[in-house]
């Protein structure tokens, strides 16, 4: 087996499952993956801007003003005049885009402490332990990328 390969064939998969068991779980709206990570960064680093989050979130400026449009359209998000520079703006999140992150979160754990507590208890250690080592998978691919 290949071990590359078959993390990353399952990691698409994981990923919208949670999303899919979160969602319908507590009636939380469809989101696209890509809004709630721009949600996570400016809940995490405060105000930022179009060009920071394009970095931070390693997509195209243009795929950031087309997620921002969005999110502005749906209350997610607000563009206000850069304190520093008036010619710039920064994005910031609604306190009903936190609240909805926050839903996001506690029903995505919920769904997912639910379906580990139906593995054996062998299968929960060994998901614990591998746990720091994806940690580090995560900061070895940042690093590469």
């Amino acid at each position: 087996m290949d071990t590359a390969s078959e993390l990353s064939r399952l990691l698409g998969p994981l990923r919208r499952a949670v999303m899919r068991a979160s969602r319908s779980a507590a009636g939380l709206p469809d989101l696209p993956e890509a809004q709630i990570e721009l949600l996570r960064a400016l809940a995490a680093e405060g105000p930022l801007s179009p060009r920071t989050v394009a970095q931070r979130l390693r997509i195209a400026p243009s795929t950031v003003s087309n997620l921002v449009k969005t999110m502005v359209a749906a209350g997610l998000v607000s563009r206000d005049p850069d304190p520093g520079d008036l010619r710039a703006v920064v994005l910031t999140p609604s306190a009903a885009a936190l609240d909805l992150l926050d839903r996001y979160d506690r029903t995505s754990s919920a769904a997912l402490a639910h379906a580990i507590d139906q593995l054996p208890a062998g299968e929960r250690d060994t998901l614990a332990a591998s746990l720091p080592i994806l940690a580090e998978l995560v900061t070895a691919l940042e690093q590469s990328g």
